[in-house]
Order: C-alpha cells, then structure tokens, then sequence
C-alpha cells in the first residue's frame, strides 16, 4: 500500500507524482504519541525536500536513489534514517515516470 505525496512533493519542485510506501510513511511521517511538538505535514515535507536534493544531486539516469534525513520520534534528539527513491512507471498501463519512496529492505 502507498499513500500519494504529489501535491507536497509538487511544492516542493518535484514534477513528478510521489508515493511513499505505507511502512516509510508510518515510520517517519506519521508522528508518534511521544514526540512532542511536531506535525505530520512537517515530517512530509522533510521528507520529499531532502527527496528533492537527493534528485538534483543524482547521475542521469539513475533509477533507484538513497537518500537520508534526520527524524526524532521521541523527545530525545532526532537520528539519521535511511530511504530508498525508485523511478519507474506509474502503473502498467501508464507509463507516466511515478516516484516511490521506500524503506532500505523494501525493495
């Protein structure tokens, strides 16, 4: 299951639609109980800048691409998690480019 990020990812300058998988989204967007001052829309758009970065920063071509941020889902200090951006088709019978952000062992 993905949730669909476009229209923040879109905000954020990126041109094509963005799917986070439910497993990354639940992890590192959704706020836990015990993080305190903190908002989802936030955590996302953490998330679909640092994409962004990792996009200009990639070689032509590249279709699969770690990126990094910091993310605190406690009250203590917040730590370096990894994601995984594919590029691929956006269904099969639309070939469209389509972005899926991912968990490192989701693949």
């Amino acid at each position: 299951m993905q949730v669909d990020v476009s229209t923040t990812a879109k905000e954020a300058g990126i041109r094509f639609p963005v799917f986070i998988t439910r497993t990354a989204f639940d992890a590192y967007v959704t706020v836990p109980p015990n993080a305190s001052g903190q908002d989802e829309a936030g955590r996302l758009w953490d998330v679909v800048w640092m994409l962004r970065f990792a996009i200009r920063k990639a070689a032509q071509g590249q279709d699969r691409l770690p990126f990094a941020l910091y993310v605190r889902n406690d009250n203590r200090a917040a730590r370096l998690v990894k994601l995984i951006a594919t590029c691929g088709a956006l269904d099969i019978d639309d070939p469209q480019p389509a972005i899926t952000v991912m968990m490192p062992d989701e693949d």
